[in-house]
């Protein structure tokens, strides 16, 4: 499968929100609710135009900014390494905010179920695949964990990027996991999060030093 047709299935979802939003558009109420607190209990509404027609608006935006930045990256051949799995990335990315607004339409139409739930689920599954994109991918400025000392050294890149694509699946299934734990559900998605991206920083900075006192050890 080529690149144009996996940005054509990731535009079809964008559009398939866009008639969804169109068509229900006459039976939502006015006021959406948006937002919902740990507990899944809703503490916020959104105008409904900004509601049904900001989600497919965000996928469209998003759809042309992932086609944009392998064409401007100074490292594009990079990118041309792993590009089937950035390309499927896009789609993945456009499924999940598909889904959150299709979650919210159902919400503000009376189906009761734990929102908070279907988005625990909907960002595992994103972490899971970010996991996988992260351990195909290679130098690049705009895809993976960007640090300094990533963006120094191929080798720190690499090990750095495989650490963090076993912790970010890790998350995934701590999330899914947490979802046995009702209000603690969110704990069990951030928590590892935050903690996968402080320690592949640390990581990458520790062995970055590291190769540096070799190498100078080496040439001393």
């Amino acid at each position: 499968m080529k690149t144009v047709h996996r940005f054509a299935i990731a535009g079809s979802i964008a559009i398939l929100a866009a008639l969804l939003s169109y068509a229900l558009k006459p039976s939502v109420p006015d006021q959406l609710v948006t937002n919902w607190n740990a507990a899944g209990e809703p503490t916020g509404t959104m105008p409904k135009a900004q509601a049904i027609w900001l989600p497919p608006v965000l996928m469209g935006g998003l759809i042309a900014l992932f086609a944009v930045l392998p064409r401007i990256d100074p490292r594009r051949e990079n990118i041309a390494g792993f590009r089937q799995y950035y390309d499927w990335f896009v789609v993945v990315v456009t499924a999940f905010v598909f889904l959150v607004h299709a979650g919210v339409l159902a919400f503000n139409l009376g189906l009761e179920f734990p929102f908070m739930h279907l988005l625990v689920v909907g960002l595992a599954l994103l972490f899971y695949y970010t996991g996988i994109v992260l351990t195909k991918a290679k130098q690049n400025w705009f895809v993976g964990i960007r640090t300094p000392w990533t963006l120094s050294n191929d080798e720190v890149w690499d090990r750095t990027h495989e650490l963090g694509g076993k912790l970010f699946k890790l998350s995934a299934v701590l999330a899914l996991g947490g979802l046995l734990f009702g209000e603690l559900a969110v704990y069990f998605l951030l928590v590892p999060v935050l903690l996968t991206a402080v320690v592949t920083i640390a990581y990458s900075y520790y062995l970055y030093e590291q190769i540096e006192r070799d190498a100078t050890s080496a040439t001393s």
